[in-house]
């Protein structure tokens, strides 16, 4: 099993192949969204490991949410990439992928989300599995809740950008904390295996970006009304 993953959702963009068990990932340096150096990371990782293009089974991307600039490039970089080899793509959530990267059973991932809010989601490890038990979500700071129930490790930039407001109402049943990981390739890679052995693909035609935020941009007047330019 061979899948290629991209994962451009923040500033620190990266690649992965999974080849196997074994996963190889490279930074994607550059500019906020990554366009002009992703493609290079691309074909630099997979001549690195002496992988074609041809021999990927799929090419998996991380789906947001995250920086909208961001989520397009993965996508339609999966999507063209997917539709010249005729392969399968496997959109993975960048939450998602966030707390498979902490070790605890029950992770609560709370991220900037800029405009003063925040996309925050939970996750339990059960059965081998990291299942979903909070989907994603955007809110403002103050509005982000934990599960009813039981006591959470916290992941995210959220708590570093937002922690006067976070901390007070969710401390009490967080039982760690770890304010600096960001979405990785080798994560979206390892998950996306895991998708693929379950025959979880998707035809690239129907990959789409995971915004979660209802809109993404602010018309004129909205932005004039919070102090912004036309």
């Amino acid at each position: 099993m061979k899948i290629l993953a991209l994962e451009t959702s923040t500033d620190a963009g990266s690649v992965a192949l999974l080849d196997g068990e074994r996963v190889v990932e490279r930074a994607v340096v550059g500019r906020p969204g990554h366009s002009e150096t992703l493609l290079p990371g691309i074909r630099a990782l997979l001549e690195e490991c002496s992988v074609s293009l041809q021999a990927l089974d799929a090419i998996a991307f991380g789906a947001g949410p995250g920086a909208f600039t961001g989520l397009r490039l993965a996508c339609g970089a999966a999507q063209g990439l997917a539709l010249g080899l005729g392969k399968s793509v496997i959109p993975v959530g960048t939450l998602h992928a966030l707390a498979a990267q902490c070790l605890a059973e029950s992770i609560f991932v709370a991220v900037d989300a800029r405009m003063s809010e925040v996309y925050f989601a939970a996750y339990r490890r059960q059965g081998g599995r990291l299942l979903e038990v909070q989907a994603p979500a955007c809110a403002a700071p103050d509005q982000v809740r934990l599960p009813a129930e039981g006591h959470w490790f916290g992941c995210g930039s959220a708590f570093r950008v937002y922690r006067d407001t976070l901390l007070p109402v969710l401390a009490p049943r967080l039982d760690g904390l770890d304010e600096m990981p960001v979405p990785m390739a080798a994560s979206v890679a390892r998950l996306a295996g895991e998708a693929f052995l379950r025959g979880e693909m998707l035809d690239p035609a129907l990959a789409a970006p995971l915004y979660v935020r209802d809109k993404v941009a602010l018309t004129t007047a909205e932005r004039l009304a919070t102090g912004g330019k036309a």
